[in-house]
């Protein structure tokens, strides 16, 4: 292949916006060479690398755009030092509650890896290309609260409404003023029946009018959130002591 020919398939790659083509079809080619494959082959293989690494860039967007606190994987969870089930986690970690718009509860004591679950669902979520968002429960309040002191609370509601997945982390460790949980509820029941949210609380439900004191205003984002719901019971005894621990065991000589 000429120089001048090798300039050329660059640039038409870079103005069709095809970066990965352009900068593999010579190594493709000697390979297509090398093993005997046919034009259509090597077109195959060419369409192939540029088609895996739009799917890459494209799950590497979503994962930043999800705001997520750490990278954290069901993969890397440690299940057998957990009371959770490994099989319920993976089966939702396959998108059909998303798809369903089914609320999941992580519902546990500090510790007990609550945000380490919501964050892999979240992580899963984004490798199946949908749309994701990662909050705490205060970081919500506060950006709602901004969008309604600036007169822009409708359109800060309508971003959170279009998202395909939301988890809201810590709900239950700060009391909440009235009007908060009025900003939070209206996020979630925008969400009913029509978009999946993860939720993350230390607290049993019976314990939630300690942190929303207006008790149809609770009662009514408790009914939101447990109508179809997934609700799963991480414990009271902290994973993260528990590992700690077996760590500073096997580090004994």
């Amino acid at each position: 292949m000429s120089d001048l020919q090798d300039q050329a398939i660059r640039q038409h790659c870079k103005v069709l916006r095809m970066p990965t083509m352009g900068s593999q079809f010579s190594r493709l080619a000697e390979t297509a060479i090398r093993e005997k494959q046919s034009h259509l082959g090597y077109l195959e293989a060419l369409l192939a690398a540029e088609m895996e690494e739009r799917e890459s860039r494209a799950i590497t967007r979503l994962l930043h755009d999800a705001k997520l606190p750490r990278m954290k994987t069901l993969e890397a969870f440690e299940f057998d030092r957990s009371g959770v089930s490994a099989a319920q986690l993976r089966g939702l970690a396959e998108g059909d509650y998303v798809a369903r718009a089914e609320p999941v509860l992580l519902i546990g004591e500090a510790g007990t890896g609550k945000s380490h679950l919501a964050t892999g669902l979240c992580v899963a979520a984004c490798r199946q290309r949908r749309r994701v968002r990662f909050t705490t429960a205060t970081g919500l309040i506060n950006e709602l609260a901004e969008a309604a002191h600036a007169n822009q609370l409708s359109r800060a509601l309508g971003r959170w409404e279009r998202l395909d997945l939301i988890c809201i982390d810590e709900l239950g460790y700060v009391p909440l003023a009235e009007t908060a949980c009025e900003l939070m509820f209206q996020v979630i029941a925008d969400r009913a029946e029509k978009a999946a949210v993860i939720v993350t609380t230390n607290l049993p439900f019976s314990e939630w009018p300690q942190v929303i004191p207006n008790p149809r205003l609770c009662k009514a984002l408790i009914d939101r959130l447990t109508d179809r719901a997934h609700i799963i019971t991480t414990g009271a005894d902290s994973y993260r002591f528990r590992r700690t621990t077996a760590q500073r065991k096997a580090a004994k000589p």
